[in-house]
């Protein structure tokens, strides 16, 4: 099994950046969609971005195109998302995913707290 490993939330001020990392043991996701998925307080999780493979195409929300990018190094196992000019409505926990098709995930991080201030 994948395990999923989050950092790299933090309270923040609107306006500034964060870089979330997601770090995967246990074998390579070298064949695996990633993305991050958020859940903002009182709503229900809400998908941010996908990048595919073996291209890595992506796939974002609305909501965050323009400010946010992901990244994946499967050489180290890690995918990355960089997330720009953050708004308070970017307050949310951030969930790294992993699936071996679209549609289903199949490992879930734990999540980071990621809150930003007006």
């Amino acid at each position: 099994q994948v395990q999923l490993i989050e950092s790299g939330g933090g309270l923040v001020q609107a306006g500034v950046s964060l870089r979330l990392s997601c770090a995967a043991s246990g074998r390579t996701f070298s064949s695996y969609y990633m993305g991050w998925c958020r859940r903002p307080p009182g709503k229900e999780h809400e998908l941010v971005v996908i990048i595919s493979h073996p291209v890595s195409n992506t796939y974002y929300a609305d909501s965050v195109k323009g400010r946010f990018t992901i990244s994946r190094d499967n050489a180290k196992n890690t995918v990355y998302l960089q997330m720009n000019n953050l708004k308070p409505d970017d307050t949310a926990v951030y969930y790294c995913a992993a699936a071996r098709q679209l549609g289903k995930v199949d490992y879930w991080g734990q999540g980071t707290q990621v809150t930003v201030s007006s």
